[in-house]
């Protein structure tokens, strides 16, 4: 037999708005009466014990997730891991994608907060992190990956070190003889961005290589971007030889803008990038790009969420940064094996 709200609310001579207001977890309920609805909850064994048991610990066993891009294979790897902890420990998994824009993350941090998560793992979008702090008085734990907010030092989080990694790609295609390099990154307001522009800098500086500013382009981590922001490259009297994209959407953008001109890769144009992951061989010349482990970020992350949920008075921070590997292709015009990592 089914037990409907009315039948609570029969039993305890109460009304059904009382009994959803219980459940909903809103204002305007008097604790005798809570307590009353929450046993009548599980003495009748709606959604057997797990409404009574969430509303009286004030959680839910649910790790919230949220990534700016849900068809981008590094996040759906980081998926993988989160999850995998996550159904180990007995906890689900609640998906959100925020298609890189703010307001929707926005909502969707709202939202698991309100579902009452037992914690959060987030690739944010820009640096701002408004809703810290409303999740630091509920109590639920938050582990940033990917991209970090500008009060990084006091949060956790899972990233790979991106300027070693860009400095890796720009100095490999200058070691193959490159020296016109241009880049094409994310918005600059994310930290991801920023560090992959600066390891990209710090390479030309390095090889005293002087920066041509008409070579770097900036938009949103997507394919669109990558193929409008090489049009404009395209467009220019000189031409860079060889490209950084600091995705494998920009970098696949990019490709089909060079091609549509009729220019080969990497002949006239070299292209490189970050987690050019190509499982039957479609895209052609395979890219030269460094592997970020996103399982083993997911998975981390995963962890570092469920030691918080377990130990809720801990105030260790927990900053994790991982080596990225650079797997060398044809992409930069060489064709090697993969290299041993990323550090030069």
């Amino acid at each position: 037999m089914t037990v409907r709200l009315k039948d609570i609310a029969s039993y305890l001579n109460i009304s059904v708005s009382t009994v959803s207001r219980v459940i909903n977890n809103r204002d305007r309920v008097d604790e005798d009466t809570r307590r009353r609805v929450l046993e009548a909850l599980d003495k009748f064994q709606y959604r057997p014990n797990e409404v009574a048991r969430s509303l009286k610990s004030k959680s839910t066993k649910a790790i919230g997730l949220i990534v700016p891009g849900i068809s981008n294979y590094f996040f759906s790897m980081v998926i993988k891991g989160v999850e995998a902890v996550a159904r180990q420990q007995g906890y689900c998994l609640m998906l959100c994608n925020s298609d890189e824009d703010k307001e929707r993350e926005g909502d969707y941090t709202d939202f698991l907060l309100q579902r009452q998560i037992s914690g959060l793992v987030i690739g944010i979008v820009g640096r701002e992190a408004g809703f810290l702090e409303r999740y630091k008085h509920a109590g639920i734990p938050v582990v940033f990956i990917d991209n970090l907010p500008d009060v990084e030092d006091n949060v956790d989080y899972v990233v790979i070190d991106n300027v070693k990694a860009s400095r890796e790609l720009t100095n490999h295609l200058i070691r193959v003889g490159h020296s016109k390099l241009g880049i094409i990154t994310g918005p600059l307001d994310e930290s991801v961005s920023d560090e992959r522009l600066k390891g990209w800098q710090k390479a030309l500086a390095e090889n005293n290589i002087p920066v041509n500013k008409k070579w770097i382009g900036t938009g949103e981590f997507k394919q669109e971007s990558g193929y409008r922001i090489m049009q404009g490259m395209l467009k220019q009297e000189e031409l860079p030889t060889a490209i950084l994209a600091a995705n494998n959407l920009l970098a696949y953008g990019a490709m089909h803008a060079i091609m549509e001109a009729g220019l080969k890769i990497p002949e006239d144009i070299a292209v490189v990038c970050f987690d050019a992951i190509d499982f039957i061989g479609l895209i052609k010349p395979q890219i030269t790009s460094v592997i970020q482990p996103a399982e083993q970020i997911g998975t981390i992350a995963g962890e570092i969420i469920m030691r918080k949920i377990q130990n809720t008075k801990t105030k260790v921070v927990e900053k994790i940064t991982l080596e990225p590997v650079l797997e060398i292709k044809e992409s930069c015009g060489i064709r090697l094996v993969k290299s041993g990592g990323a550090g030069s």
